[in-house]
C-alpha cells in the first residue's frame, strides 16, 4: 500500500473522537452505561414541562402582523374575546321546513329556556325565530315576549314577517331559503354567554355542550340527528383530541412494526433489546430538553420523533451488522468493537452534522413552529448519535462479554446482506449496473430526478383550521376499531357539512378590512369606505356592482332609510349628493351611535370612533388566495390605512411564508451540506470530490420527492414544510454510509468493483435493514386521523426509500464514472493542454 493510501488510515486513528471515546467504550463498558442511565434519569425530570399543548393553526400565527391586526380588532369590536369576558356559539337545527310555524315556536322555545337558564350564563340568542317576531312586534325584546307574539300570528304574517327580516339584517338560514312559501331546511340559533375574563376552553366548552343538552330537552330536537353545535372551545378541544387520538392510534402501531423488524434485523434478544432501550432513551432526552428548554408539544413536533426513530434505527443496525461482520471474520469482542466503532464513528459523525444541518436550515423560517421543529430536531438527533454511537456499543460490549462467560445461547447473529445469503446476492444489483453502464445510469438517474423536481414546482399548498381536520370515510373506517383505539366523535364533522352543504361557505366566509386610523373621524372616511364598496373584486360577493358587506356606511344607510330625522342630518352633510357625509362626518357617527341603529353601528365603528372595519361576504367560488388579494388590493386602494386581516386572510400569509421557508431551508440545508461534506472528506480522505459525490444521489431523491408530493397531491403545509430540507439529511444518512464504506475498502487496495460489492453486501446490508424498519414502522404514520400527520408519514417513508434506492441502485454508478473521469479522461486532457505535449 502507498503513503496515499496509508494516510486515510492514519488519519482515522488519529480522530479525536474515535482516540478518546473508544478506549472507554471497550475498557469501561459499564461506567460508560451507568452515566448515560443518570442522564436518562435527568432528563426524564424535564418531561413535561415545556407548557401546554398547542393545536391547530394558533401555533403559527404568532407574531404576523395580519394576525395582531385581527387581535387589535377582537380587542375594539368584540370586547377583547376572553380578556374581557363573553363567548359564542351557533347551533343548526334542521327540519324539513325550519320556518313553519310550529318549528318557530320550537325554536323560540329553546331561545326562552336558554336565556332564563340559571347557570348557563347566556346574555343573548338570535335566530330567524326571533327576528321575525321582532319584525311582527319591535317592543317584544324578550323570548317570552316574542313567543307570545309568533302564537298569536298567521302563517301568512310570519312568512311576510320573515321576508322583511330577511330584507333588512338577513336572516340564517341555508341557502334554499324560499321567501315565497317561508321554507328552508336548516337554520342557525346564535348564543352568546356572558362568561367571566380568561375563561379557559374546558370552562366554555363545557357551557356550550350543555346548551345543547338544554335545546334537545325539547320535543323535536335531537343532539346529532337534527342539532349541531359549532362553538370555538369544542373545536379547540376536539382538535386537541384529533392529536391524543391520533396518538394512541399510531404509536402503538408503529411501535409494532419497529419491533417486528427490529427483530428481523438483529434476531437475537440481547441486541433487540438494546436497540429498543436506545430508542427509548432518545425519546427521553429529546422530550426531556423540551421540558426543560421550555418549548411545548405541538401538531408539528409531532414528526420530530419518527425521524429520530428512523435515524436511531439506521444506527443501531449499522453498529450492530459491522460488528458482526468482524465476529464472523474471527475477531475477538474487543476488537471487533474496536474496528467498528473506528470506521463507523467517523461516518456516524458526518450523517449526525449533516442531518443537524438538514434540521437546522428549518431555523432561516419566519415561523416560530418550525424554528422550534428545526432546534428540537437537531438536538434530538445530537441525542441519537451520543446514544447509539457510545451507549449501545458499550452495551453490547458489557452483554456480549456477560454472554461468552456463561452459557446464554447465541441467536442469529450473522450479518445482513453477507456472502452466500439471498440479500447478498441481491445488493449488487447497483454494481452490476455500473460495470456494464455507469453512465446510462447516471444520465437517466439525474433525467428521473429532475423531471420530479420540474413537476414537484407545481406542489399545491394549504394552510386552514379544515387541514386539521379528517374526512368522514376516514373516520368511519377507523369507528370498526376496538376501544381505546377507536377515535372520539367529532361535531366539526357535521359542521362542516353543514357550512359547505347548506350554506355554501367553508369554516371562513368573510374577509375583513381592519382601519385605525385618526382619519377615519374625517371628512373623508366615509366616501374612502363607500368607494371602497363600489366595483368589488371578482373574489367577492356583489350586487349591482357593490360589494355584499358590513359596514358603517350600510348601516348609516339603512338607519337613514328608515328614520326620516337621521336621514336630513346625512343630507345636510351631504355636499356631492350622493347619499355619502363628506363634512363634519364626526357629528354624522355621533348621532348614528345614538340612535336605534347604534348596536349596529358598534359592529363596524368603535365607540371613539378610532377604528372601523368593513367585512365582505366571499364568492362561493373564491378561493383562499383569490379572497387575500382581494382584500389587499382594495386595501392598497384606500386613503385610510386598511390592514386586510381575519382567519382566511392570516391563513394565506402562513402559507406564504410556509412556501418561502421550505425553499430558503432546502437551499441551506444543501448548501451547508455540501460545504460541510466536502471539508470533511477532504480533512478525513485528502479527497473533497467524495462530498460532492455523496450529494448526486442526495439530489436525485430531493426531485423525485417533490414530484411525489404533487403525484399523491399531498399540498405543501406547516407540516411538512420541512420535509425537503430533511429529506437531504436522510438522504445523505444513505449515501455517507456507504461511501464511507467504500472508500475505507478501496483505499485499502481492493479493486474498484470488488469494493463496490464488497460494500454493497455489507453496508447495504444495515441499510436494507434500516430501510425496511423505517419504511414499514414509521410509514404507519398513514394511519394518522390528522391528514396533515398522515401525508407526512408518506413523504417520510418515501423519502427513505428513495435515498436506499439511490444509494443501493444510483451511486455506485455515479462512482465509476468519477472514477473513469479521475483515471482516464482528465489525465488526457492535461496531457493535451500541456504545452509539452506532443
Amino acid at each position: 500500500m502507498t503513503d496515499r493510501d496509508t494516510e486515510p488510515a492514519e488519519r482515522a486513528r488519529s480522530d479525536p473522537l474515535t482516540r478518546r471515546v473508544n478506549p472507554l467504550i471497550i475498557d469501561r463498558p459499564k461506567t460508560v452505561i451507568l452515566a448515560f442511565l443518570v442522564l436518562t434519569a435527568i432528563f426524564a425530570g424535564g418531561i413535561g414541562g415545556g407548557g401546554g399543548q398547542q393545536a391547530g393553526t394558533d401555533q403559527f400565527t404568532e407574531n404576523l402582523e395580519e394576525s395582531e391586526a385581527l387581535e387589535d380588532m377582537q380587542e375594539n369590536f368584540d370586547g377583547g374575546g376572553r380578556a374581557s369576558g363573553g363567548s359564542s356559539a351557533n347551533l343548526f337545527l334542521e327540519e324539513s321546513n325550519v320556518l313553519s310555524k310550529p318549528s318557530l315556536l320550537r325554536m323560540i322555545e329553546a331561545q326562552y329556556r336558554l336565556e332564563t337558564h340559571d347557570t348557563l350564563r347566556v346574555s343573548s340568542t338570535t335566530s330567524p325565530a326571533s327576528l321575525a317576531a321582532q319584525q311582527l312586534d319591535p317592543t317584544a325584546t324578550t323570548a317570552e315576549e316574542q313567543r307570545r307574539v309568533l302564537e298569536g300570528a298567521s302563517e301568512r304574517r310570519i312568512r311576510g314577517a320573515l321576508a322583511d327580516a330577511d330584507e333588512a339584517v338577513g336572516i340564517p338560514v341555508s341557502t334554499d331559503y324560499n321567501p315565497a312559501d317561508g321554507s328552508a331546511s336548516v337554520a342557525q340559533l346564535a348564543v352568546s354567554y356572558d362568561t367571566p375574563p380568561l375563561a379557559d376552553a374546558d370552562d366554555r366548552a363545557s357551557l356550550q355542550f350543555r346548551t345543547v343538552d338544554i335545546v334537545t330537552g325539547i320535543d323535536g330536537y335531537g343532539s346529532g340527528e337534527n342539532v349541531v353545535v359549532f362553538g370555538d372551545a369544542i373545536i379547540e378541544q376536539e382538535v386537541n383530541q384529533l392529536l391524543t387520538d391520533t396518538a394512541i392510534l399510531v404509536f402503538p402501531a408503529a411501535l409494532l412494526l419497529i419491533t417486528f423488524f427490529l427483530v428481523v434485523a438483529y434476531r437475537d434478544p440481547i441486541d433487540l433489546g438494546l436497540g429498543v432501550i436506545a430508542l427509548l432513551m432518545t425519546l427521553v432526552w429529546t422530550f426531556g430538553f423540551m421540558g426543560y428548554a421550555g418549548i411545548p408539544f405541538s401538531d408539528s413536533l409531532v414528526t420530530v420523533f419518527p425521524l429520530l426513530l428512523a435515524v436511531g434505527i439506521d444506527f443501531g443496525i449499522h453498529i450492530i451488522n459491522r460488528y458482526r461482520e468482524e465476529r464472523d471474520s474471527g475477531s475477538d469482542i474487543a476488537d471487533a468493537m474496536r474496528i467498528t466503532t473506528r470506521q463507523l464513528s467517523t461516518a456516524l459523525l458526518i450523517v449526525t452534522l449533516t442531518t443537524v444541518i438538514g434540521f437546522a436550515a428549518n431555523l432561516t423560517s419566519t415561523l416560530s413552529q418550525l424554528q422550534d421543529f428545526g432546534i428540537v430536531a437537531a438536538v434530538g438527533i445530537v441525542f441519537t448519535f451520543l446514544i447509539f454511537g457510545v451507549f449501545l456499543p458499550a452495551g453490547k460490549i458489557a452483554f456480549d462479554g456477560v454472554r461468552a462467560e456463561t452459557r446464554f445461547p447465541d441467536f442469529g447473529t450473522s450479518a445482513l446482506g453477507r456472502e452466500g445469503s439471498i440479500l447478498g446476492s441481491i445488493l449488487p444489483v447497483g454494481v452490476t449496473a455500473a460495470r456494464a453502464m455507469p453512465a446510462v445510469v447516471l444520465v437517466a438517474a439525474l433525467a428521473i430526478g429532475a423531471a420530479g423536481g420540474a413537476y414537484g414546482t407545481g406542489v399545491d399548498t394549504e394552510f386552514s383550521q379544515e387541514a386539521f381536520f379528517p374526512n368522514e370515510d376516514r373516520i368511519d373506517q377507523l369507528q370498526a376499531l376496538p376501544e381505546p383505539f377507536a377515535p372520539s366523535e367529532y361535531t366539526f364533522m357535521a359542521v362542516l357539512d353543514y357550512l359547505e352543504e347548506d350554506f355554501e361557505q367553508g369554516f371562513v366566509g368573510t374577509v375583513t378590512l381592519y382601519i385605525e386610523d385618526r382619519d377615519v373621524r374625517s371628512d373623508v372616511a366615509l366616501e374612502d369606505i363607500d368607494r371602497a364598496l363600489q366595483d368589488p373584486p371578482p373574489a367577492f360577493e356583489s350586487e349591482d356592482r357593490r360589494a355584499e358587506a358590513t359596514s358603517v356606511v350600510g348601516v348609516m344607510q339603512s338607519q337613514a332609510a328608515a328614520d326620516p330625522e337621521f336621514e336630513r342630518t346625512v343630507e345636510r352633510y351631504d355636499t356631492t349628493g350622493n347619499g355619502i357625509p363628506d363634512r363634519n362626518v364626526d357629528e354624522v357617527y355621533e348621532e348614528l351611535l345614538a340612535s336605534s341603529a347604534g348596536d349596529r353601528a358598534r359592529n363596524s365603528l368603535t365607540e371613539d370612533r378610532s377604528a372601523t372595519r368593513i367585512e365582505y361576504q366571499l364568492d362561493v367560488d373564491a378561493d383562499q388566495t383569490e379572497a387575500t388579494l382581494a382584500a389587499r388590493q382594495v386595501a392598497e386602494d384606500m386613503r385610510l390605512d386598511a390592514v386586510p386581516t381575519g382567519d382566511l386572510v392570516v391563513n394565506q400569509v402562513v402559507i406564504n411564508r410556509i412556501t418561502e421557508s421550505a425553499i430558503n431551508s432546502l437551499i441551506a440545508a444543501f448548501l451547508l451540506t455540501a460545504s460541510f461534506l466536502m471539508i470533511s472528506y477532504w480533512w478525513l480522505e485528502g479527497r473533497a470530490v467524495y462530498g460532492v459525490i455523496n450529494l448526486v444521489p442526495v439530489l436525485i431523491t430531493v426531485g423525485v420527492l417533490a414530484g411525489s408530493m404533487r403525484y399523491f397531491e399531498i399540498p405543501l403545509t406547516p407540516f411538512n414544510a420541512p420535509i425537503l430540507s430533511v429529506s437531504i439529511g436522510l438522504g445523505v444518512d444513505y449515501t455517507v454510509h456507504f461511501m464511507h464504506r467504500f472508500v475505507d475498502e478501496f483505499e485499502a487496495g481492493e479493486e474498484l468493483y470488488d469494493a463496490l460489492r464488497v460494500t454493497a453486501q455489507g453496508t447495504g446490508g444495515a441499510l436494507t435493514g434500516s430501510m425496511l424498519t423505517t419504511v414499514c414502522g414509521l410509514g404507519v404514520l398513514y394511519l394518522a386521523i390528522i391528514p396533515l400527520i398522515a401525508d407526512f408519514g408518506l413523504l417520510l417513508a418515501l423519502g427513505v426509500l428513495y435515498a436506499y434506492l439511490a444509494s443501493i441502485l444510483i451511486l455506485p454508478s455515479v462512482i465509476v464514472v468519477w472514477h473513469a473521469l479521475e483515471t482516464r479522461y482528465l489525465p488526457a486532457l492535461r496531457a493535451r493542454a500541456s504545452p509539452l505535449s506532443g
